[in-house]
């Protein structure tokens, strides 16, 4: 259900508000690159420093522009488990195909815990769900086996973005629930994760280069494993780049060298320093991106 790539978009700011109309032409640039669907309201997208009522507009506006086009994964977790519900069940109200569900961050919740927090939104919301496990960020992993409890107790829960970092989790997680859609969270490790049984990318990198990323999955499924092979290498000085600081301030910097968006954040991020600035500039030059 969620094969493929899925961009994890950056969202558009100017003159601290929504960019609206930056978004719909990134969303357009996803749409004519190939892209299967677009994640709004995620880490790169800023979710934590935007409103409930612009986190809500965001989506609405991604589901009525991807419309007959693309899939939508919203963004509605969070550490309350009643606001996750409520984010779920507006994106589920709007027209969302799934909805993307980080674990609790800061809480620091046991499993059963994390456990209890899934399912509640899982029963409470009759949707698709996407685990999000990304321990760097929450400060708390989601053990596989927990995963594996996950989706057997709640057939809505259909997948895991994982990004750990650890293929050997990734592949205890595939091991103990087979009919997980595994999905890569990082970059670096597309090719690798579909080896293992992957399905495909919620990717950051696809904001700039996403016929790239939507190229090395289609030649990993046709079989074509040498091309798979060097569209990965090709793109991994940019990957590197686009996590010289946290992410999204990389990506949206070089989305703004691109003319896809202005240079605008929201604190506490804040612009790129001057050197891995200059390291993203050369990064996208390298790749043809800039002259």
């Amino acid at each position: 259900m969620f094969s493929g790539v899925w961009t994890a978009l950056i969202t558009p700011l100017k003159k601290d508000k929504v960019d609206y109309e930056a978004l719909a032409k990134l969303i357009d640039y996803q749409y004519k690159s190939g892209i299967d669907g677009i994640v709004p309201c995620g880490s790169t997208g800023e979710s934590s420093t935007l409103s409930h009522e612009e986190h809500k507009a965001v989506i609405e506006f991604c589901v009525k522009e991807a419309k007959g086009k693309m899939r939508v994964l919203a963004g509605s977790g969070s550490n309350s488990t009643k606001e996750a519900i409520y984010l779920t069940e507006f994106a589920k109200n709007v027209g969302c195909d799934g909805a993307l569900l980080i674990s609790p961050y800061y809480n620091k919740p046991t499993q059963e815990g994390l456990y209890l927090h899934f399912k509640e939104i899982a029963d409470k919301v009759n949707i698709p769900i996407v685990l999000y496990n990304i321990a760097g960020r929450t400060s708390i992993n989601i053990e596989p086996e927990t995963i594996a409890r996950l989706i057997k107790d709640c057939p809505n829960i259909i997948g895991v973005k994982e990004a750990s970092g650890s293929l050997d989790q990734m592949s205890r997680i595939k091991s103990l629930a087979p009919r997980i859609e595994l999905i890569s969270g990082d970059d670096a490790l597309t090719l690798p994760l579909m080896a293992i049984g992957g399905v495909g990318i919620i990717s950051v990198l696809s904001n700039i280069i996403p016929a790239e990323i939507v190229s090395l999955v289609k030649a990993f499924n046709s079989g074509d494993i040498k091309e798979a092979i060097r569209i990965h290498y090709k793109t991994l000085p940019l990957v590197k780049a686009m996590f010289l600081e946290t992410n999204p301030i990389p990506v949206k910097t070089a989305a703004s060298m691109m003319g896809l968006c202005a240079l605008e954040f929201r604190l506490p991020m804040c612009p790129l320093s001057a050197q891995n600035k200059n390291k993203v500039e050369i990064a996208l030059k390298d790749f043809g991106l800039l002259k």
